[in-house]
């Protein structure tokens, strides 16, 4: 995620760490060290308990809600959300084109996966101008899979054809937020984006879907 970022130009980088990670912090300190010409951080925030907080992050929503106060509103106008478990290879600036080009308040990434696989998956549903109007956790019943299935005019438009069979757009943990919208979704005490603050997203803002 970090080489990701760092190829697209984005060099404010923020690493939340929690457990055993002090090889990789020190991995990371040593490892990227952007020259004064060019600018950038990449800066660990480690989970640490305080005395306004004896707890540890609680999940991924509430990592970054504990450090929010080093997120300057005023400095920055979008942020880019990943997990650090990921392994892939993306442009970012191509999420960000269709991001600002849709004017929405959140753009998630997604994979198109088969059947079987999309059960173990975060599954969204789009309409065929990518606004997303469903989240489902894991769906097992084939009877709500088929009610998630892709839309013909976004299947053609990313390249997939119907011999390829139906595909289900599965979520990639990769969240692309307006300023505003991030700081009102974590307003309150819900632990993780992906159980808890997206699917209240979805309900009440304009949600996009970047098919990767």
């Amino acid at each position: 995620p970090i080489s990701n970022c760092i190829n697209a130009g984005l060099r404010c980088i923020y690493v939340l760490t929690q457990f055993n990670s002090e090889s990789l912090n020190r991995h990371i300190n040593h490892a990227y060290q952007f020259d004064n010409f060019h600018g950038g951080f990449v800066d660990i925030l480690a989970a640490q308990q305080t005395p306004d907080d004896q707890q540890w992050y609680q999940g991924t929503a509430d990592a970054v809600r504990k450090n929010l106060i080093h997120f300057n509103p005023e400095h920055y106008d979008r942020y880019l959300i990943l997990s650090g478990d990921q392994l892939y290879r993306m442009d970012f600036r191509e999420m960000m084109a269709e991001h600002l080009e849709t004017g929405a308040d959140l753009t998630i990434a997604t994979l198109p996966v088969t059947r079987e696989p999309a059960r173990a998956f975060g599954i969204m549903h789009a309409d065929a101008e990518s606004k997303i109007e469903r989240f489902v956790e894991k769906p097992e019943e084939d009877s709500l899979l088929d009610e998630l299935v892709m839309p013909a005019e976004m299947r053609e438009r990313t390249g997939i054809r119907d011999e390829d069979g139906e595909r289900f757009l599965a979520s990639m943990g990769i969240y692309l937020f307006e300023r505003d919208s991030l700081f009102e979704s974590l307003n309150n005490e819900m632990a993780d984006f992906g159980k808890h603050i997206i699917p209240k997203v979805i309900e009440k803002s304009d949600v996009r879907t970047y098919v990767f």
